[in-house]
């Protein structure tokens, strides 16, 4: 079995868990064909029936430029029936050009966003109680392998490693991490107020009755994080993001947000301040919607892709904008951006005042 027909049988068996009559729709680029084709082949002796969308170069930024009105508020009905019927929906990232739609104008990006809300809150409801089982993957292409500063094969290596794909049962590995986060889960669950502390952060949050999530492969491929919705008024003081992350086309690093009962009231940039000045004008983008922690330790370097960065292991990451249903999560917004931080030389993190982390490890 090469590589990808390994990778196939991970993202149709253990992520999807796929059976014989089930919907399965696949949303990818022309890139990812070969990966494409086995995840078709897998999912066809399954007994699933299979649908596809494939997009091609540009293909989102020349819509945004050339479309009317009535286009950019057009929803296809076909895309409605999938997230509204379909038992199953894969994506896999494949991007020509991670920067594409860096140049979009705004206020028709804005505008397509807003016609899409309503497709949006249904796949959110969705994937919340798992009625569609939802994976996001990666198929490795020049433009990630670029914008994180390898070459291809190392990029493929890398995001095989962090999909355990080398491991001669892929899938045994991941119930292995639910496991050891389970235990975590379990600790976290019974826990209300959480802090974050580092030599540049000292941020806290009440997670009373919200509920922690265990991310082991299943939604995400790679994963390996824990998570949940903070209490959106119970946020306060500051954070330090120190790892670059690239959002709707833009890079933005060394984020400092201050916060006060939940609301961000500042915030500082060493790079990409005007970008997000226009991030916090969104509705919604200036409450937090997750809160969480790095768990993958095959994932040491940051990629400028959130899939990769968010679950490095030693991190932690806060998401402004729209919050995880399955959490308990109260906010609502059109975005949900992840900021991330290392806590690996002296990162703390407290749990009703009792230390359960430090430097990059949980010690419960």
């Amino acid at each position: 079995m090469n590589i990808l027909e390994k990778y196939a049988s991970l993202l149709v068996h253990y992520c999807l868990e796929l059976k014989s009559g089930e919907k399965l729709f696949v949303s990818t680029t022309t890139l990812a064909e070969p990966l494409l084709r086995e995840v078709y082949r897998e999912a066809i002796k399954v007994g699933a029936h299979v649908e596809f969308q494939l997009s091609i170069r540009e293909q989102n930024r020349i819509f945004i430029k050339e479309a009317e009105e009535h286009q950019l508020d057009y929803v296809n009905p076909s895309y409605v029936n999938m997230m509204e019927t379909y038992d199953a929906y894969l994506v896999i990232r494949a991007p020509f050009n991670v920067r594409e739609d860096l140049n979009n104008d705004a206020a028709k990006a804005g505008r397509r966003q807003k016609a899409l809300n309503g497709v949006n809150q249904i796949y959110s409801e969705r994937i919340a109680d798992r009625s569609l089982k939802r994976c996001l993957c990666q198929f490795p292409t020049q433009a990630s392998a670029q914008e994180a500063g390898m070459s291809l094969e190392e990029y493929e290596n890398f995001v095989f490693e962090a999909c355990h794909l080398f491991a001669e049962n892929p899938a045994d590995e991941w119930v292995k991490v639910r496991a050891q986060q389970q235990h975590i889960v379990d600790y976290l669950n019974l826990c209300d107020v959480i802090r974050y502390k580092n030599s540049t952060s000292d941020i806290s949050f009440s997670v009373k009755n919200r509920i922690w999530i265990n991310s082991d492969g299943r939604s995400n491929m790679p994963s390996g994080e824990v998570f949940t919705g903070p209490i959106e008024n119970s946020v306060n003081g500051y954070i330090y993001f120190n790892f670059p992350t690239v959002y709707m086309g833009h890079e933005v690093e060394g984020v400092t947000l201050f916060v006060e009962n939940g609301y961000v009231t500042r915030w500082e940039a060493e790079k990409g301040k005007e970008f997000l000045d226009e991030i916090f004008k969104i509705d919604g983008s200036r409450y937090f919607g997750e809160v969480a922690v790095g768990t993958n330790y095959n994932i040491q370097r940051t990629t400028k892709n959130i899939l990769f960065d968010e679950k490095i292991g030693g991190s932690v990451h806060m998401a402004v904008g729209q919050s995880y249903k399955q959490t308990g999560g109260q906010n609502k917004s059109p975005i949900h951006w992840d900021l991330i931080t290392d806590m690996k030389n002296g990162g703390e993190i407290f749990a009703d005042g009792q230390l359960i982390y430090k430097d990059g490890m949980f010690i419960i």
